[in-house]
């Protein structure tokens, strides 16, 4: 039908969802001396060694795989505030728990590429998926609420990759309900108001050269 558009089209990959992560900003520790690197998306350093420095998490990648840093993880991942975070879920069936918008793709790449500086990584990365599953089973019976009486849903706190699963299964449903009440509805599709990861074009900067 015209003017209605494919849920599906809406929807993320994986890797789509890392690479959106990546600009998220993270604390390093150098090991090396190196001037200010001058990028399309920002200016990065000084770098000198011992001493902490923000940048993407990209460039916390590329310099840690190059043996150039440590990584020090966000304090959203200590043990100590998973569990509280873990608890609270589990105490609150039907609200979220702030975390970052991309928790679940930092984590991941924090994992897969710094791994040696996250202090009990087995028991942090059990909490991690302990809340997101706690979390993922809220969306599930939040949307086990939806009926043809629902004109929007509102889920507050969800992460990127919730919103990412959520999306098209909300979309589908609503638009269904609209075009058995009111097929004329239909033309509009319905957009979610929540927020949605916006790519970059970030260009060659991954080749850490200067301009």
């Amino acid at each position: 039908m015209a003017g209605q558009s494919d849920p599906q089209s809406s929807v993320f990959t994986a890797a789509e969802m890392e690479f959106l992560a990546e600009d998220e900003m993270i604390e390093i520790v150098p090991n090396m001396r190196m001037e200010p690197l001058n990028l399309i998306s920002g200016d990065y350093g000084p770098f000198r060694p011992q001493i902490a420095t923000q940048v993407p998490l990209w460039l916390a990648v590329a310099l840690k795989k190059r043996g150039k840093c440590t990584v020090r993880p966000p304090e959203w991942m200590s043990i100590e505030r998973l569990t509280q975070v873990l608890e609270s879920e589990r105490d609150s069936p039907k609200e979220f728990q702030p975390l970052p918008f991309h928790y679940i793709e930092i984590s991941r790449l924090l994992f897969d590429h710094a791994r040696d500086d996250i202090p009990d990584i087995y028991m942090v990365r059990s909490l991690i998926e302990d809340i997101r599953d706690v979390r993922f089973h809220k969306v599930e019976s939040g949307l086990e609420t939806i009926s043809a009486r629902t004109h929007a849903v509102k889920l507050k706190n969800l992460s990127a990759m919730e919103v990412n699963i959520v999306r098209p299964f909300v979309v589908r449903t609503l638009q269904s309900f609209y075009k058995h009440d009111s097929p004329e509805m239909i033309q509009q599709p319905v957009q979610m108001p929540t927020r949605q990861p916006q790519a970059t074009d970030r260009g060659p900067r991954r080749d850490l050269r200067r301009r």
